[in-house]
Protein backbone atom coordinates (compact mmCIF):
# COMPACT_ATOMS: atom_id res chain seq x y z
CA UNK A 1 0.00 0.00 0.00
CA UNK A 2 1.17 3.46 -1.15
CA UNK A 3 0.30 6.67 0.45
CA UNK A 4 -0.95 8.75 -1.88
CA UNK A 5 -1.92 11.74 -0.54
CA UNK A 6 -3.00 13.29 3.32
CA UNK A 7 -6.26 14.78 3.27
CA UNK A 8 -7.08 15.92 6.73
CA UNK A 9 -4.46 17.08 9.19
CA UNK A 10 -5.12 16.99 13.02
CA UNK A 11 -6.00 20.95 12.88
CA UNK A 12 -8.40 20.08 10.32
CA UNK A 13 -9.67 17.10 11.75
CA UNK A 14 -10.54 19.10 15.05
CA UNK A 15 -12.44 21.86 12.69
CA UNK A 16 -14.67 19.63 11.09
CA UNK A 17 -15.84 17.54 14.38
CA UNK A 18 -16.17 21.19 15.80
CA UNK A 19 -18.88 21.80 13.25
CA UNK A 20 -20.21 18.07 13.41
CA UNK A 21 -20.90 18.94 17.10
CA UNK A 22 -22.52 21.91 16.21
CA UNK A 23 -25.11 20.57 13.59
CA UNK A 24 -25.57 17.79 15.83
CA UNK A 25 -26.67 20.23 18.84
CA UNK A 26 -28.84 22.98 16.24
CA UNK A 27 -30.43 19.91 14.95
CA UNK A 28 -31.66 18.03 17.79
CA UNK A 29 -32.42 21.60 19.84
CA UNK A 30 -29.77 20.93 21.93
CA UNK A 31 -28.23 18.03 23.86
CA UNK A 32 -31.10 16.75 26.41
CA UNK A 33 -32.54 13.54 24.46
CA UNK A 34 -29.22 12.56 23.18
CA UNK A 35 -26.79 9.71 23.51
CA UNK A 36 -23.52 9.41 21.39
CA UNK A 37 -22.03 5.96 20.35
CA UNK A 38 -19.40 5.40 19.16
CA UNK A 39 -18.60 2.13 16.49
CA UNK A 40 -16.07 0.26 17.30
CA UNK A 41 -13.00 0.80 17.04
CA UNK A 42 -11.97 4.38 15.57
CA UNK A 43 -15.43 5.77 16.53
CA UNK A 44 -15.33 5.79 20.23
CA UNK A 45 -12.77 8.05 20.29
CA UNK A 46 -14.81 10.62 17.57
CA UNK A 47 -17.54 9.95 20.04
CA UNK A 48 -15.52 11.13 23.19
CA UNK A 49 -14.38 13.96 21.07
CA UNK A 50 -17.79 14.98 19.64
CA UNK A 51 -18.88 14.41 23.86
CA UNK A 52 -16.65 17.37 25.02
CA UNK A 53 -17.20 19.37 22.04
CA UNK A 54 -20.69 19.14 23.06
CA UNK A 55 -20.14 19.76 26.64
CA UNK A 56 -18.64 23.37 25.80
CA UNK A 57 -20.88 24.33 23.81
CA UNK A 58 -24.06 23.33 25.42
CA UNK A 59 -22.72 22.71 29.14
CA UNK A 60 -24.14 19.14 28.89
CA UNK A 61 -22.71 15.26 29.52
CA UNK A 62 -24.27 13.83 26.83
CA UNK A 63 -23.84 9.95 27.60
CA UNK A 64 -21.76 7.96 25.17
CA UNK A 65 -21.33 4.09 24.51
CA UNK A 66 -19.43 2.05 22.56
CA UNK A 67 -20.49 -0.36 20.19
CA UNK A 68 -19.15 -3.44 18.90
CA UNK A 69 -21.08 -5.10 15.24
CA UNK A 70 -18.84 -8.05 15.13
CA UNK A 71 -21.47 -10.49 15.25
CA UNK A 72 -23.79 -8.27 13.55
CA UNK A 73 -21.72 -8.37 10.42
CA UNK A 74 -23.18 -9.70 7.16
CA UNK A 75 -19.76 -10.90 6.11
CA UNK A 76 -18.71 -12.64 9.12
CA UNK A 77 -18.02 -15.86 7.61
CA UNK A 78 -15.67 -14.28 5.09
CA UNK A 79 -13.86 -12.48 7.41
CA UNK A 80 -12.69 -14.54 9.85
CA UNK A 81 -13.41 -18.56 11.68
CA UNK A 82 -12.48 -16.59 15.00
CA UNK A 83 -14.24 -12.89 14.82
CA UNK A 84 -12.61 -10.83 18.11
CA UNK A 85 -15.24 -9.50 19.90
CA UNK A 86 -15.46 -6.42 21.11
CA UNK A 87 -17.81 -5.48 24.25
CA UNK A 88 -20.54 -3.24 23.50
CA UNK A 89 -20.95 -0.49 26.27
CA UNK A 90 -23.98 1.25 26.29
CA UNK A 91 -24.85 2.43 30.30
CA UNK A 92 -28.30 4.46 29.56
CA UNK A 93 -31.60 3.42 28.27
CA UNK A 94 -31.61 4.10 24.39
CA UNK A 95 -35.61 3.71 24.50
CA UNK A 96 -36.82 7.06 23.39
CA UNK A 97 -33.42 8.55 22.92
CA UNK A 98 -32.10 10.48 18.88
CA UNK A 99 -29.26 8.06 18.95
CA UNK A 100 -25.82 9.67 17.09
CA UNK A 101 -24.06 6.26 15.70
CA UNK A 102 -20.62 8.12 15.28
CA UNK A 103 -18.06 6.15 12.66
CA UNK A 104 -14.72 7.51 11.28
CA UNK A 105 -15.19 6.41 7.07
CA UNK A 106 -18.22 5.69 5.82
CA UNK A 107 -18.10 3.74 2.88
CA UNK A 108 -20.56 0.67 1.47
CA UNK A 109 -23.14 1.56 4.32
CA UNK A 110 -22.95 -2.08 5.53
CA UNK A 111 -21.03 -1.03 9.11
CA UNK A 112 -23.85 1.44 9.47
CA UNK A 113 -26.22 -1.36 8.77
CA UNK A 114 -25.03 -3.93 11.57
CA UNK A 115 -24.46 -1.24 14.14
CA UNK A 116 -28.26 0.24 13.46
CA UNK A 117 -28.85 -3.86 14.09
CA UNK A 118 -27.12 -4.00 16.97
CA UNK A 119 -28.57 -0.70 18.97
CA UNK A 120 -32.16 -2.27 17.84
CA UNK A 121 -31.32 -5.03 19.80
CA UNK A 122 -30.75 -3.32 22.80
CA UNK A 123 -33.78 -0.68 23.27
CA UNK A 124 -36.13 0.75 20.74
CA UNK A 125 -34.80 4.56 20.33
CA UNK A 126 -37.05 7.05 18.96
CA UNK A 127 -34.47 8.18 16.06
CA UNK A 128 -30.49 7.28 14.93
CA UNK A 129 -29.00 9.38 13.29
CA UNK A 130 -25.14 8.93 11.56
CA UNK A 131 -22.13 10.84 12.08
CA UNK A 132 -18.91 9.85 10.14
CA UNK A 133 -15.49 11.84 9.86
CA UNK A 134 -15.44 10.79 6.31
CA UNK A 135 -18.26 9.87 3.62
CA UNK A 136 -15.78 8.08 0.90
CA UNK A 137 -18.55 7.60 -1.47
CA UNK A 138 -19.54 3.76 -2.78
CA UNK A 139 -22.62 2.74 -1.27
CA UNK A 140 -23.79 -0.29 -1.28
CA UNK A 141 -26.97 0.39 1.05
CA UNK A 142 -29.58 3.21 0.84
CA UNK A 143 -27.52 4.96 3.63
CA UNK A 144 -26.55 8.25 4.20
CA UNK A 145 -24.54 10.28 6.92
CA UNK A 146 -26.56 13.36 8.57
CA UNK A 147 -23.10 14.74 9.34
CA UNK A 148 -20.15 14.44 7.33
CA UNK A 149 -16.78 16.19 8.52
CA UNK A 150 -15.48 15.37 4.60
CA UNK A 151 -17.00 14.30 1.81
CA UNK A 152 -13.72 12.38 -0.12
CA UNK A 153 -14.96 11.05 -3.28
CA UNK A 154 -12.47 7.72 -3.90
CA UNK A 155 -11.82 5.34 -6.64
CA UNK A 156 -12.72 1.89 -5.74
CA UNK A 157 -9.02 0.70 -5.08
CA UNK A 158 -8.01 3.62 -2.96
CA UNK A 159 -7.97 3.13 0.56
CA UNK A 160 -9.49 5.65 3.39
CA UNK A 161 -6.52 5.54 6.27
CA UNK A 162 -8.08 7.16 9.39
CA UNK A 163 -4.88 7.68 12.34
CA UNK A 164 -6.12 8.49 15.68
CA UNK A 165 -3.63 9.47 18.62
CA UNK A 166 -6.02 7.59 21.02
CA UNK A 167 -5.80 4.28 19.05
CA UNK A 168 -2.99 4.77 16.62
CA UNK A 169 -0.32 6.49 18.85
CA UNK A 170 0.18 8.69 15.86
CA UNK A 171 -0.36 12.78 15.42
CA UNK A 172 -4.82 12.17 13.75
CA UNK A 173 -4.67 12.08 10.26
CA UNK A 174 -6.83 10.85 7.21
CA UNK A 175 -4.96 9.92 4.19
CA UNK A 176 -5.63 7.91 0.78
CA UNK A 177 -3.83 5.09 0.02
CA UNK A 178 -3.42 3.21 -3.26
Amino acid sequence: MNKKTSVMDPSAMMRALTRIAHEIVERNKGGENLVLVGIKTRGVPLAKRLQEKIKQIENRNVPIGELDITLYRDDLEEASTDPQLKETNIETDITGKTIVLIDDVLYTGRTVRAAMDAVIDLGRPGQIQLAVLVDRGHRELPIRADYVGKNIPTAEQEIIVVKLEEIDKQNDEVSIYE
